[in-house]
């Protein structure tokens, strides 16, 4: 079982599989019939930290989101953080980002959505070819959580077409929801589709260009909110980000921390 969280979290059901087994005790569901989602939950991702150094708390706990494939942090006790970059466009910050992650050795995950490919190709083979791991932000960046089935594969699968025809490599299956909002048909989907679903549980608000956070306010919301097992979510627009990744890697590194690939994911609850 994968578990981020030290202490027992109430568990919940998550709202899809509850309607099942209410039909089924009504008798309402064939025995071998095809499930039907009903009543589906939309979500959009928060965290709330209560404690420095700990995993946040969440919507939906670590143990109801892996039958998904879908993860926020990984297993502690490895002293390891994963490191993520939403990409959106491009405004001149991701390549002293990834001179940064080269610097230190330290793999990351690009979530792209499906214009950045066609407009930075370099970029994108750079990222292969130095060992980042490209995941699936969608083409347009829409709010997936209220569209239809058609929609959401056609969101995924246009941004790996792209991917493949950049690279000539066919693309990893790991996804973001845009703005972290998804339903619980997406996470039944995007692992039909052979994907991962990746959230975070660190992050802060670095994604306003005309508002970007000053050095020091980065590091005063980072550094006592990193935690064993937490997937960074960072956006690659952010001139904070370019200016400081080289010093905030130092200082993780400083506190014992090793930085790993999301393809760790879901390995612990497979052995």
């Amino acid at each position: 079982m994968f578990y981020c969280m030290k202490k027992q979290t109430t568990h919940r059901v998550l709202t899809g599989m509850l309607a099942l087994i209410l039909a089924s005790a009504a008798g309402g569901l064939a025995w071998g019939a095809e499930p039907q989602a009903t009543a589906v939950e939309s979500h959009a991702w928060g965290l709330s930290f209560q404690e420095e150094h700990q995993p946040p708390s969440a919507e939906l706990t670590p143990e109801e989101l892996a039958p998904y494939d879908a993860y926020y942090c990984a297993p502690q006790g490895e002293n390891r953080l994963y490191i993520t970059f939403d990409a959106g466009y491009e405004n001149g910050n991701t390549a002293p980002i990834l001179d940064a992650l080269k610097k230190h050795n330290a793999p990351a995950a690009f979530f792209v959505v499906g214009t950045y490919i066609q407009e930075n190709p370099d970029l994108v083979k750079r990222m292969v070819e130095e060992g980042h791991l490209v995941g699936n932000h969608t083409w347009h960046h829409p709010d997936l959580s209220q569209t239809d089935r058609a929609t959401f594969e056609k969101e995924l699968q246009d941004v790996e077409q792209i991917f493949q025809q950049v690279t000539g490599q066919a693309m990893q299956r790991f996804y973001r929801p845009p703005e972290g909002k998804f339903s619980d048909e997406n996470l039944v989907w995007a692992k039909e589709m052979g994907y991962k679903t990746v959230l975070w549980s660190l992050a802060y608000v670095d994604w306003n260009t005309d508002s970007q956070p000053d050095r020091e306010t980065a590091f005063e919301k980072l550094l006592p909110r990193t935690h064993d097992g937490a997937i960074v979510l960072l956006h690659s627009t952010s001139a904070t980000n370019a200016q400081i990744l080289d010093e905030l890697l130092s200082k993780w590194e400083e506190m014992g921390y090793t930085f790993g690939s999301l393809t760790e994911l879901g390995m612990a609850a497979a052995q």
